[in-house]
C-alpha cells in the first residue's frame, strides 16, 4: 500500500519496487517520493567480496552507505584498513571502498538510506 498526501508518502517493504538477489543475499527496494530506501538481508556465510563482487566488478564496495541495523552482525574493513562491527541498534555511515561480512549465525539485516539504489546490479 502506497499512502500519498501532498508531499507525505507512506510505503511498506512487504510491498517493494524492486528486488535484487544475490548469493546468501538479497536488497528490497522501496522508491518513495523519488528517493530510495534499501532493506539488505546478508544471510550466515555472505561477503560483500564473494557475493557482491562478482556482479559488479569493483575492487571493493563502491556504493557510500548510510544504515541502521536491525538485526545480526557485520564486519566492516575500509581500503584503508580500518575495521570494526556493526550490530542491532547502529547507525553506520559507510564511505565507498570497504568489503563486509556477516559474523555468526544470524542473519545481518540493514536499512540503507543512501547507497543502495545501484547495490548489486549486474554490469
Amino acid at each position: 500500500m502506497e499512502l500519498v498526501t501532498g508531499r507525505s508518502a507512506v510505503k511498506n517493504f512487504g510491498k517493494p519496487d524492486e528486488v535484487r538477489e544475490f548469493p546468501k543475499g538479497r536488497v528490497e527496494m522501496l522508491d518513495i517520493g523519488g528517493a530510495w530506501v534499501g532493506r539488505a538481508t546478508f544471510l550466515p556465510g555472505w561477503r560483500w567480496s564473494e557475493s557482491v563482487q562478482p556482479l559488479v566488478k569493483t575492487k571493493s564496495c563502491e556504493a557510500p552507505h548510510f544504515q541502521y541495523h536491525v538485526s545480526g552482525r557485520l564486519h566492516v574493513v575500509m581500503d584503508d584498513g580500518s575495521e570494526f562491527d556493526c550490530g542491532p541498534g547502529d547507525v553506520a555511515l559507510l564511505p565507498m571502498g570497504h568489503d563486509a561480512w556477516v559474523v555468526g549465525d544470524e542473519p545481518a539485516v540493514v536499512v540503507d538510506f543512501q547507497g543502495m539504489i545501484d547495490y548489486a546490479k549486474r554490469v
